[in-house]
């Protein structure tokens, strides 16, 4: 099992979240660093992770006993 930590950022974007969504995506985390596998995809050019719940994308980094969130944003958003 790995350690899920966020970022300031990271915590900010969880408040803003309706509290359904937030629920679901740190829950999402969490099965994810307990291993159970998740819809997590490589960015390409970039050693991030992203998760994808609904509208809303989870940008992350795994190390060897951790994983930092970055980000959460929409969709349309994220990327830029």
């Amino acid at each position: 099992m790995k350690t899920v930590l966020y970022s300031r950022t990271a915590i900010k974007a969880l408040k803003s979240l309706p509290a359904k969504d937030r629920d679901a995506i740190m829950d999402k985390m969490d099965a994810y660093a307990h291993g159970r596998p998740q819809d997590v995809v490589a960015l390409k050019g970039s050693d991030f992770l992203r998760l994808r719940h609904r509208d809303w994308r989870v940008i992350f980094e795994e190390v060897a006993e951790a994983i930092t969130v970055l980000d959460i944003a929409h969709r349309r958003e994220v990327y830029r």
